[in-house]
């Protein structure tokens, strides 16, 4: 054994290993505990191989250096009882140069690492040490990536199971409310919409300070498809899809609907923008909303043709998606999601009216510019309690719970029954302002 180098101790040693030497002779077995010593591995000894395999049975051994010429229990045949008990532990033997054909032996039946010649270069078995347990290292560390990358693909295996099971839901719930269109009784159409507008609800029930957020952009997105003069069947469809137009973000996680758009990573876009094509899929199983589908997947287009998912540009987008994304765009201007502050109404205008030929069509702009500023000639209504409230009045707006649920839609006519309800609800801890029409 030669000291032809002085070593000193590596400041990260291999995380304070566990090391086995095993040799019949004693002073070998002190060489090798005062080479070893000073890098911080925890060390056995033994003079044999049956002492080794009981210091084994009581201690996780890291690497075991066996020699090979022992008595009772060569080297080849302790290594073969560690390959076939303990296959994690790394095996070096060491061998004369007269010893081949049993250090041969040993490679077949007990997968050594490696084997080192006597006498061994004090750097050179120290090296082939650290080597051997830095590549045990990063055995490890794969074994944990290839572990962390089955849960993960379970997880998503199960996230993708519930999200099916979610849409079916969903798709099922609108499949049932599309009967309320196959009669031309008015009373069953204004029952549809008010179901939808109940299940774009529910959808927004997760998205915390955007709550209403939906309603508003169908309120808008009517007006301004009134305004340019749509036909009333494609105003209906303009006025569902707004409503339904985040149906496709019901699968994303919490943090990523709260997150203002411009402040998304490019994974976490690349996730949110999959919502359009989602959100028609959820739909086109429904013969009643197939038009409105269409629209959901175009309302993020830009007409420029920088928008997705489709990058389609200028008239090739619907003109119902194109008043559905300035309409988005106006609201989440003001709540804070898609600038990462919130802006003045005023200010929101003035944004949506520089954008006119860029993200958004110039038509479009034009008439919802003429709705924004008719809105000062609006009806006038009255704000009420509960207990104001008396039969025969019209609501003038929708009335929202405290959280944004829809409770009744706008233009319902109150009853005595509906009344006594709204009392009720109020009596539990929800004092509720409605506003009706003023006549």
């Amino acid at each position: 054994m030669s000291d032809s180098k002085e070593m000193t101790p590596t400041a990260a040693t291999e995380s304070a290993a566990t090391l086995l030497f095993v040799d019949d002779e004693a002073n070998i077995l002190s060489s090798l505990k005062r080479l070893f010593r000073p890098f911080g591995y925890r060390i056995f000894t033994a003079e044999g191989g049956a002492q080794a395999l009981e210091i084994m049975e009581r201690e996780a051994i890291d690497l075991v250096i066996s020699d090979m010429r022992m008595p009772q229990m060569s080297g080849a045949q302790f290594l073969q009882k560690v390959n076939e008990r303990w296959p994690e532990t790394i095996r070096i033997l060491l061998t004369g140069y007269a010893e081949i054909a049993d250090t041969i032996d040993a490679i077949n039946k007990g997968h050594i690492y490696r084997y080192i010649s006597k006498p061994w270069e004090d750097n050179d078995i120290v090296l082939s040490i650290q080597h051997a347990l830095r590549h045990k290292q990063l055995e490890r560390a794969n074994q944990g990536l290839e572990e962390l990358t089955r849960k993960q693909n379970e997880e998503l295996k199960e996230l993708n199971t519930n999200l099916e099971q979610k849409v079916k839901a969903r798709t099922e719930e609108l499949r049932q409310a599309m009967g309320f269109l196959e009669t031309a009784h008015e009373k069953l159409k204004k029952g549809f919409i008010t179901s939808i507008r109940v299940f774009s609800n529910l959808i927004e029930m997760r998205e915390g300070a955007m709550a209403g957020h939906s309603h508003r952009v169908a309120e808008l997105s009517r007006a301004v498809a009134h305004k340019m003069g749509m036909k009333d069947a494609d105003m209906q469809d303009v006025f569902l899809a707004a409503l339904l137009h985040d149906v496709g973000k019901i699968g994303l996680p919490d943090y990523l609907l709260e997150k203002p758009s411009a402040s998304l990573t490019s994974e976490e876009r690349g996730e949110v923008m999959k919502h359009p094509i989602k959100g028609q899929m959820a739909l086109m199983a429904l013969e009643q909303l197939q038009g409105a589908a269409k629209l959901i997947r175009s309302h993020h287009e830009h007409f420029d043709g920088h928008g997705y998912p489709d990058r389609l540009q200028g008239l090739d987008i619907p003109l119902g998606a194109r008043i559905i994304a300035l309409a988005n765009e106006f609201d989440a201007a003001q709540t804070g999601t898609l600038l990462g502050k919130r802006l003045k109404a005023t200010d929101a205008v003035l944004y949506i009216q520089e954008g006119g030929g860029g993200r958004y069509d110039p038509a479009v702009v034009e008439a919802f510019t003429l709705v924004m500023k008719s809105t000062t000639s609006a009806v006038v209504e009255r704000a009420l309690h509960a207990d104001q409230a008396r039969s025969g009045m019209v609501l003038s707006r929708d009335l929202m719970s405290e959280h944004g649920e829809l409770l009744l839609s706008k233009d319902h006519v109150l009853d005595a029954n509906l009344i006594g309800q709204i009392k009720g609800y109020s009596q539990v801890g929800a004092g509720l302002t409605f506003y009706v029409y003023d006549k």
